[in-house]
């Protein structure tokens, strides 16, 4: 996961805390069923791909398996890069980024989202929006998962619901997908909620 900056209470430290004592519960231990099926239809595979907040970061594993080479990861937590490099010894190194996601300059044909949107300060979401945007070439595509349930209120992951969302990503974004997940796994079935948004020019 990441967070937006150090002058938050979800900072690097917490984050590397969490992942040190083994408390990431969001974790499934493999590629996100929506995801994966996403990722099975992406063609170009010199699609430039970015996974902010990537934390063990299973889809870049799977997107790295399929032959994608132009894949970036970013997290605010060294912890879960190393881990990444431990599971995949070739993935470019080169292409995994510690640090924070709103820093972060590049362009990119695919943005993957695995609730990171939900790791962030509710009052960060329409900046999130905004650096979303700019990082996206040109019909550029913001595709994954969003949480579609009130979690919680002081501390991550930050719920919602697509009546809520809908309005912020409206304003960049127009919706060729969005609509509660058919393959989540057990524990998250019908508290996913699939988007697939292409940049507006």
């Amino acid at each position: 996961m990441i967070s937006p900056s150090d002058n938050t209470p979800w900072n690097t430290e917490f984050w590397t805390q969490r992942y040190q004592t083994h408390q990431i519960g969001w974790d499934m231990g493999q590629v996100s069923p929506p995801l994966k099926a996403y990722i099975d239809q992406v063609v170009d595979k010199n699609s430039r791909v970015l996974i902010p907040g990537a934390g063990h970061a299973y889809e870049a594993e799977y997107l790295h398996q399929q032959g994608f080479h132009q894949v970036t990861v970013i997290d605010l937590s060294q912890s879960p890069l190393q881990n990444l490099v431990q599971r995949v010894p070739d993935f470019p190194k080169e292409n995994l980024v510690q640090g924070d996601f709103f820093d972060h300059e590049g362009t990119y044909d695919i943005i993957l989202e695995q609730t990171f949107f939900c790791a962030l300060d509710p009052t960060l979401r329409t900046r999130y929006i905004d650096k979303m945007h700019s990082l996206l070439a040109p019909g550029g595509k913001l595709a994954g998962v969003l949480f579609d349930i009130p979690l919680f209120a002081d501390h991550p992951p930050f719920g919602g619901s697509r009546d809520l969302y809908e309005p912020l990503f409206s304003a960049r974004f127009r919706f060729h997908a969005w609509e509660t997940c058919h393959n989540s796994i057990g524990p998250r079935a019908g508290n996913e909620l699939w988007i697939n948004l292409r940049k507006k020019t």
